[in-house]
């Protein structure tokens, strides 16, 4: 009879657990979503991409990494018509997904309550809750106007405080100008009102889902993609194809470098640099990258790996 009790404890305690994350994905389910994501994982199960590589992401170009995960069968994952804040400042982060839909009372009262339960508090701060430093808050509010900002300079300065960064938000922001004065908070969102969400007497926004796949414009995010922003222009990298696209983009920014070099020089002609590199040109390349190597804007050790694997 105590076992069965015991059992019994612990099988309510469970159910109160999983009530508890309040629309979050389990971490089964997330690890059945990136499959092909075999490095480190956040205790939740989101993808983890090392730091090195997210520093190094800063200088890939939207051209580069369009063009490593269209051969890879990734279609379009770029989001563009965005406004912005520090719009010259490069956005890179880890992707915490937040999804909201127009509220209908009696599902809006549901979740609530089941947040509630939790010992939550206001549903646009819970996907907050989650964040780390160097993750960006990627938010589906539906390109909500009226009504329907779920972020302003308060909830703002939370995000950055946890993350050091901004956030992709399709819909529209409150207190722009209060979150303009937060440095770094380099963002890109839909439209600008002053209203909030969920006034008395006038329901506008629930959130359906946390760190759950999620639409922005065209585009499927996962928890966990590798968020770059620059040039107006949002891309979400798989977990699995970041390290791809940051190697791919360093050779090409040391080519491009060299070529260009070259054709300043007059050694070779337009003509020579545009087309494939004849044997003479790339062991000309390979001896400029050991002679350069320290000078050069990408780590050593990523150009002794290139250089290794050279026959030239």
């Amino acid at each position: 009879m105590l076992r069965l009790k015991f059992l019994l404890l612990i099988f309510l305690l469970s159910a109160f657990y999983q009530q508890a994350k309040t629309q979050q994905i389990s971490k089964e389910d997330l690890l059945f979503l990136t499959p092909e994501w075999k490095g480190e994982r956040f205790p939740d199960g989101r993808p983890k991409v090392p730091d090195n590589l997210m520093k190094r992401m800063k200088l890939v170009s939207v051209e580069e990494a369009w063009a490593v995960m269209k051969n890879a069968g990734y279609g379009y994952q770029i989001a563009e018509g965005w406004q912005q804040i520090n719009p010259d400042s490069v956005l890179v982060g880890r992707a915490v997904t937040a999804t909201f839909m127009p509220a209908r009372p009696d599902v809006w009262g549901a979740i609530d309550a089941r947040g509630k339960k939790a010992g939550k508090k206001g549903q646009n701060s819970w996907p907050v809750e989650l964040l780390v430093k160097g993750d960006v808050y990627v938010a589906d509010q539906f390109g909500a106007h009226k009504n329907g900002p779920t972020i302003g300079d308060n909830v703002g300065n939370a995000i950055f405080a946890k993350t050091g960064n901004g956030i992709v938000y399709d819909g529209a922001l409150r207190d722009v100008e209060g979150l303009k004065e937060i440095g770094g908070f380099t963002s890109y969102y839909t439209s600008y009102d002053p209203s909030y969400h969920n006034p008395p007497g006038d329901l506008n926004t629930m959130i359906i889902g946390i760190n759950q796949p999620t639409r922005i414009r065209q585009v499927t995010v996962m928890p966990g993609d590798v968020v770059l922003g620059k040039s107006g222009i949002v891309i979400f990298i798989p977990p699995h194809l970041a390290e791809k696209v940051v190697k791919t983009s360093e050779v090409v920014r040391l080519r491009d470098m060299f070529g260009h070099l070259r054709l300043r020089e007059g050694k070779y002609t337009a003509g020579q640099i545009d087309a494939r590199w004849s044997d003479e040109i790339e062991k000309d390349f390979s001896k400029w990258l050991n002679d350069h190597i320290s000078e050069l804007p990408v780590p050593k050790e990523q150009i002794q790996e290139y250089l290794k694997d050279r026959t030239w």
